[in-house]
């Protein structure tokens, strides 16, 4: 994600795959989709160090999760840790044979989230100071989710007034 010019360098990196400088974020959901742990980190922090944190934070505050589903990202490392505390990750690889975008099974789930995330301008781009903050922002954009989710009402749009 990139940053707003007001956030400070020692927040920020440079994701080596996307060439982009800001931050990352890292999310865990539960099927439907809906947050259970957020991190926010330097653009240049690995994805393996992003889910081994991830990893033992999930087995910490929610400890009847086995099973976890994730991108190819998450290598070796990832995987071995998420054993070790009796998580069963299985990456998700991509069809090599499709070009472009693809639904791929279970990763369609966050995806869909960061989607919903982004529906708030506020999130478009990461403004925040400190990367707890960030962190906080996203929390709250979720809770605007499911407040809409359970009372039924839906975003006004430009072709729904």
């Amino acid at each position: 994600m990139k940053t707003a010019p007001s956030v400070p360098t020692s927040t920020q990196g440079t994701d080596a795959g996307k060439k982009i400088v800001g931050r990352k974020r890292s999310i865990v959901t539960d099927t439907l989709g809906l947050l259970l742990l957020v991190m926010v980190t330097a653009a240049s922090v690995s994805d393996n160090q992003a889910g081994k944190q991830l990893l033992t934070q999930v087995a910490a505050n929610h400890p009847t999760i086995t099973k976890a589903w994730a991108d190819t990202g998450y290598k070796t490392q990832a995987i071995e840790h998420g054993a070790a505390l009796g998580i069963d990750v299985e990456v998700v690889p991509r069809n090599t044979q499709v070009k472009g975008f693809s639904v791929l099974p279970r990763r369609w789930v966050v995806e869909r989230s960061f989607g919903w995330l982004m529906m708030h301008r506020r999130l478009a781009r990461d403004y925040e100071t400190k990367p707890q903050h960030s962190e906080s922002m996203i929390r709250l954009a979720m809770l605007s989710n499911l407040a809409k989710r359970a009372t039924g009402e839906t975003t006004t749009t430009w072709h729904n007034p």
